[in-house]
C-alpha cells in the first residue's frame, strides 16, 4: 500500500536526527545570510527577551 510505504519512508527519515538538525542549520544560515544580504533586520532570542538584530550585527558562522 502506497500509504503504508510513505509512512515507513517517513520513520525513517526521522530516525537520522543529525540530519534533520543539519537541514535546520542550514536553512538558518541561509535564512540569516538573505536578511543580511537584504539589509533587513531580524528578531532573536537573547537573554530570554525578543531583540531586534541590524542586519550589520548579523554573524556568520560557516
Amino acid at each position: 500500500m502506497p500509504q503504508e510505504k510513505s509512512r515507513d519512508r517517513i520513520s525513517e527519515i526521522f530516525e537520522n536526527k543529525e540530519k534533520i538538525t543539519q537541514a535546520l542549520a542550514d536553512g538558518v544560515h541561509e535564512a540569516l545570510l538573505r536578511h543580511k544580504q537584504a539589509g533587513n533586520p531580524v528578531v532573536i532570542w537573547r537573554d530570554g527577551k525578543t531583540v531586534w538584530l541590524k542586519p550589520e550585527d548579523i554573524v556568520q558562522d560557516k
